[in-house]
């Protein structure tokens, strides 16, 4: 069991550590093409903060935890959203622009909404070409986003040009091409490598303390994957940057259900049980709760972080005593 536990810390790192480094890298490569900063942002660095939960989801589907696969990304989204957001508005309250953030909640609800029906259609789980669905949303919601915002905010941002101005460069961008490529790759490897030992250890000890791959994925796998967006939100929000920490915890969550439950469910169709209904609709009530929360006060306030945190608490407390 020590060995298991020590595995999936030392995987949990690796996954970060690689995100980092492959995000980075990603970065340099797409600026040296000239890419505009506002397309990075929107592909490259969401789809590479998305990177741990893919691997350790195809990861799982490949070695035949399908289970596991699923409920660490709901379980990812339901953690982003009553304890990282929580403990943000405990912090500091969050105000909310509801104009900002309305069309992409909405694109998470309809995210929400299809996985559900497509798991209780199709006893339970998600088919090959339901994932090949999901990822078609997924491009088609990455293209919008492009589109618009390439028509509201063209070029690179102000701080750019300042920095351009002054003569300074970030460190990525100064490295040759070649050394940027090798940390790209190295980055990925290590992010497989860590996702490789995040689902092993992930089942054996689901294994030997008799419980099932869900409760794991929903806890211990979903807090690993989640924990730089708690860090980095939290950061955030000690800076008065609640409204980054929002915003991105929106996006993850989309990115979540599209892009990590699409390629897994294309890799290997995603026998799900009949739990993963349950844990959808109260990800489906926790947006809702969420949504009536940012529309009264336009914020979110400690109150509001504190209640969010207590249902984190009362949903444990089912998935572990139900």
């Amino acid at each position: 069991m020590l060995l298991e536990i020590v595995l999936l810390v030392v995987g949990f790192a690796a996954l970060i550590l690689g995100a980092e480094i492959f995000v980075d890298s990603s970065v340099g490569i797409a600026r040296k093409l000239k890419i505009p900063n506002v397309i990075i942002g929107l592909t490259v660095v969401a789809l590479g903060s998305c990177a741990p939960e893919v691997v350790v989801s195809v990861s799982a589907a490949l070695s035949g935890s399908t289970e596991l696969a699923v409920s660490s990304a709901v379980g990812s989204n339901i953690f982003n959203i009553l304890i990282v957001l929580g403990v943000c508005a405990l912090v500091k309250p969050i105000p909310v622009n509801i104009k900002e953030i309305l069309w992409d909640f909405w694109v998470l609800i309809v995210a929400v909404v299809i996985l559900l029906v497509m798991v209780i259609t199709f006893n339970d789980s998600i088919p090959q070409f339901g994932g090949a669905i999901l990822i078609a949303a997924l491009i088609v919601y990455i293209i919008l986003l492009v589109r618009y915002a390439l028509k509201n905010k063209t070029g690179i941002t102000q701080q750019d040009e300042e920095t351009e101005k002054s003569g300074t460069k970030s460190e990525t961008k100064s490295k040759p091409v070649l050394l940027v490529i090798f940390l790209t790759i190295l980055g990925a490897g290590i992010i497989i490598a860590g996702g490789q030992a995040v689902v092993w250890s992930a089942v054996k000890i689901a294994s030997s303390l008799g419980i099932t791959e869900r409760v794991v994925g929903l806890t211990v796998v979903a807090f690993g994957n989640s924990l730089p967006e708690l860090v980095t939100s939290l950061i955030a929000s000690r800076k008065g940057e609640n409204a980054m920490a929002l915003g991105s915890m929106i996006g993850s969550s989309i990115f979540n259900i599209l892009l990590v439950l699409g390629l897994a469910g294309i890799v290997m169709p995603l026998a799900s049980g009949t739990d993963v209904i349950i844990d959808l609709s109260v990800l489906l009530v926790i947006c809702f709760v969420f949504f009536l929360f940012f529309n009264t006060g336009r914020r979110i306030s400690r109150l509001e972080g504190l209640t969010m945190v207590m249902m984190y608490g009362a949903y444990m407390g089912y998935i572990f005593f139900m």
